[in-house]
């Protein structure tokens, strides 16, 4: 079975019927990166100060933390990550920016401070 990628799709992971390639199952591996990440509390689009103007697709993200204030994201990085509310901000040591659903996040990562 070929596992193919709706890109138009909310992201999802795949089935566990959808992780075997052939018959074996394919190699599994356990995270040991370092990320940044905020929870998000709250996603809100730009809206143009012309009323008949559309968004740009530009976001502005709350994190749920105390302390850090909202922040704006690109429309590549809405249209790349669908981020959802409760999810996470991430980014990585190489500068890499992603988005990870809290549950997954959460069970692969510890706070370190």
């Amino acid at each position: 079975m070929i596992w193919e990628m709706d890109w138009h799709a909310p992201w999802r992971y795949p089935k566990e019927e959808e992780m075997s390639a052939g018959d074996r199952e394919m190699p599994k591996y356990k995270c040991h990166k370092e990320v940044w990440a905020l929870k998000i509390a709250k996603i809100e689009p730009v809206v143009p100060d012309d009323p008949h103007a559309e968004s740009d697709g530009t976001a502005i993200i709350t994190p749920v933390e105390k302390g850090y204030a909202p922040f704006s994201v690109s429309w590549e990085y809405m249209s790349k990550h669908h981020p959802q509310v409760g999810g996470y901000y991430v980014v990585y040591d190489d500068g890499y920016k992603s988005w990870s659903p809290a549950d997954a996040f959460e069970e692969g990562y510890t706070r370190l401070l």
